[in-house]
């Protein structure tokens, strides 16, 4: 068994088509075909169910995907340690990050990394808070930075920013003229919210708690799967979304958008990382960058 049959063994798993992977690996459909035939003979098992022109894992197949992520995890591991005793921070660095870190808090942090330490080849991942976090846990990443705080086994966590929440609403809603919300008036209108796993939902449910008010005691009609969705949502109509500071800044300003009058809390920016999985110099050097002070003036809040 060599680690190019197992590569070459997940691709065709993750595609159930020979061709297919064969064109992910950039092998002929000839290569693919005999390093699954051979893996196959040698132990004396089917890991493939051929049938027609199509093929399905068998039980023995879908039984050995996770033995075999394991082991190319192990060995990538062990060649990132190598590396990294090599010298200066070099190598792959796979980030995963949520919406509101990737899209505009992120970028300028990877342009300043990639000017520092340019041996490095960063790869970024876009989705949301828990996805980010399983990434880091499974090995498929790296470093992921995310909003809000997360306390998963297995995981370190360095907070590396702030950032404020706003509640936010259309030129056509009733509260877009100013007035004071309080906390029953949010019982009262019609919800945006962002999918389950976001970190901008969980700080708001977070906060709802802590005014007494059930989050499943909301009126929520939609749920949207970025921030620049759940604004489209809200800018013409009569419902109200919660996001970042950030993301709400450019379409508070340019009169897009109204920022409501109502306190919302403060909450962290994290970097998460494995607890036992060696932390290399690309890693050390990216948290050391991500927990400088900012450079930029920050959002303003407009009530």
């Amino acid at each position: 068994m060599t680690l190019e049959q197992l590569r070459i063994f997940l691709e065709v798993a993750a595609r159930e088509h020979v061709t297919r992977a064969a064109e992910a690996l950039n092998l002929t459909q000839s290569a693919v075909s005999a390093a699954i035939s051979a893996l196959e003979a040698r132990h004396a098992v089917i890991l493939f169910n051929r049938v027609g022109r199509r093929i399905e894992l068998t039980e023995a197949g879908r039984l050995f995907v996770p033995e075999a992520r394991d082991v190319l995890e192990r060995a990538r591991s062990a060649e990132l340690m190598l590396a990294d005793l090599g010298g200066s921070a070099s190598g792959t660095l796979r980030i995963h990050a949520s919406q509101t870190v990737a899209s505009y808090w992120l970028p300028a942090r990877l342009v300043s990394y990639h000017e520092r330490f340019p041996r490095v080849d960063v790869r970024l991942t876009v989705g949301n808070t828990q996805s980010a976090a399983d990434a880091v846990l499974t090995g498929a990443a790296e470093l992921a930075v995310v909003e809000g705080q997360v306390f998963l086994a297995g995981l370190k966590r360095r907070k590396v920013a702030e950032d404020r929440l706003v509640l936010v609403v259309g030129s056509r809603h009733p509260w877009a003229d100013g007035r004071r919300i309080h906390s029953v008036d949010l019982l009262e209108t019609n919800w945006i919210m962002r999918e389950q796993g976001s970190g901008t939902r969980a700080a708001f449910e977070a906060q709802l708690a802590n005014l007494g008010i059930e989050p499943l005691s909301l009126s929520v009609v939609m749920e949207m799967p970025s921030n620049e969705a759940a604004m489209a949502a809200v800018e013409t109509g009569l419902a109200a979304t919660v996001l970042s500071s950030r993301a709400a800044a450019v379409h508070s300003l340019s009169g897009r958008l109204h920022i409501a009058d109502f306190p919302m809390p403060l909450r962290q920016f994290s970097a998460l990382y494995h607890a036992e999985r060696h932390v290399t110099r690309a890693v050390r050097a990216m948290l050391d960058l991500l927990s400088e002070p900012e450079a930029v003036v920050e959002p303003p809040f407009v009530p």
